[in-house]
């Protein structure tokens, strides 16, 4: 039997809430042992019903808390399998006590990260889609992130993946009927609807892959770089953004050196906001770098924000792309003639301002399709790999060729749900995950 055939045996065990000190925390156990840990328990646990249970250790005696017990049976639980839950006080020493008498029992060991979730999926209760939904949805700080994961979580990519994939499988019947059989045995136009099907199959997925990033972008951040002169006032204006001292700030130009970043939710969107060096001729070579850096990251950006000095006449920066153009020290300016946003980081004038602006700009880039989005370079790569297939598929003048292809677009769209390829998707799917999930 191979290890990780023995290790599917065993029944695992871990803190399924918050680490930490807490009033309440969840232990979730799951395997074919799973239903021994209600020996823990005094009294019967009827499945699906919460029982009020004293937990004991067995090999002392020890009591170790007061649980609410709840117990699903495999296959209608989450992982598939028996699955046992214990809701119990979240101090360090009660999940001590019952982790020690949970480790003693015969087969049961802690598990890994991602293990309950890896289940799931092993045993068809989730497909890989839907399962890296629930790490999305862990990991969520923002309403938009939220709601993608959601979204994904019902299976919206799932059911469009497997849509593609029941299209794709009859497309190709046709030129596999081509190979296998005699053309009087075939109708006369197989061969140009199943043409006319992968054509349609290329369109759709080049028309979803070209999407602008939009559900990397909000799985990660949509990255802003604030750029301009040294002392605009950009570490003042992250600092008023983030509400706290994130950058240092000072009269001295050129304080800034390296790339600092802040995550935030503005208007419910995750923002990465980057404060750079200040952009100007130096002839010392830190800070030359500072701003090779700077511009590197503006380059890169989602957003560019530039930030001038609104008491300066002749501010400007010649050469530079700005998406928004931000004058500070409004508080002070003598003269608010020029367009941009006018904004006063030290009294917090306008900031509102910008905030709203800023939101305005990521929503009209991450929002308004109702195409389920791609939200992971995974599923770029597999999709890619599809448009790939189909189109060489289309340029093959031999079918058997043509067929070979297809076969490797259909394996390529089903790695996004794990209908192939299962063994080695799983590693790196539940690389990230966090332990109880």
């Amino acid at each position: 039997m191979s290890r990780s055939a023995e290790a599917k045996r065993d029944t695992i065990f871990a803190l399924a809430s918050g680490p930490g000190r807490a009033g309440v925390a969840v232990v979730r156990i799951s395997g074919p042992n799973a239903c021994d840990a209600l020996a823990l328990t005094e009294g019967d646990t009827e499945e699906r019903k919460a029982s009020f249970r004293r937990l004991y250790d067995r090999t002392n005696g020890d009591r170790i808390d007061d649980a609410i017990v709840l117990l699903f049976r495999g296959p209608h639980s989450y992982t598939g399998e028996n699955v046992v839950e214990f809701q119990l006080h979240g101090s360090r020493a009660v999940l001590a006590a019952l982790f020690e008498a949970l480790a003693a029992l015969p087969g049961f060991r802690p598990a890994e990260p991602g293990e309950f979730t890896r289940r799931a999926v092993e045993n068809g209760r989730l497909d890989l889609s839907r399962a890296e939904a629930i790490a999305d949805l862990v990991s969520a700080e923002t309403d938009a992130q939220r709601r993608l994961a959601l979204e994904q979580y019902d299976g919206r990519l799932s059911h469009l993946c497997e849509a593609w994939r029941g299209r794709l499988i009859r497309a190709s019947a046709w030129i596999e009927a081509v190979i296998d059989f005699s053309e009087e045995e075939i109708p006369k136009d197989a061969t140009k609807q199943s043409r006319s099907e992968i054509t349609e199959l290329l369109t759709e997925i080049r028309m979803h892959l070209d999407d602008g990033n939009r559900g990397e972008i909000l799985r990660e951040g949509f990255h802003v770089a604030v750029i301009g002169p040294p002392n605009a006032g950009k570490s003042s204006l992250v600092n008023a953004l983030a509400q706290r001292d994130v950058a240092i700030v000072a009269e001295q130009p050129g304080t800034t050196r390296d790339i600092i970043e802040v995550r935030l939710d503005l208007s419910g969107f995750p923002i990465v906001l980057c404060d750079t060096a200040g952009l100007r001729e130096s002839t010392d070579k830190i800070e030359q770098e500072g701003v090779r850096r700077a511009r590197a990251r503006a380059e890169a950006a989602d957003l560019r924000l530039l930030v001038l000095d609104g008491t300066e006449p002749g501010s400007s920066m010649p050469g530079i792309e700005a998406d928004l153009v931000v004058w500070n020290k409004a508080d002070i300016a003598i003269s608010r003639s020029r367009a941009g946003l006018w904004i006063s980081a030290k009294t917090g004038e306008g900031v509102a301002d910008l905030i709203t602006a800023i939101g305005k700009e990521a929503a009209e880039r991450l929002t308004g399709n109702e195409a389920p989005v791609v939200t992971r370079a995974r599923h770029r790569h597999a999709l890619e790999e599809a448009a790939s297939g189909l189109s060489q598929a289309l340029a093959a003048v031999d079918p058997e060729l043509a067929a070979e292809h297809l076969r490797l677009a259909l394996r390529a769209i089903g790695r996004i749900t794990g209908r192939v390829d299962l063994d080695e998707l799983l590693d790196v799917v539940f690389r990230d995950f966090c332990i109880g999930k």
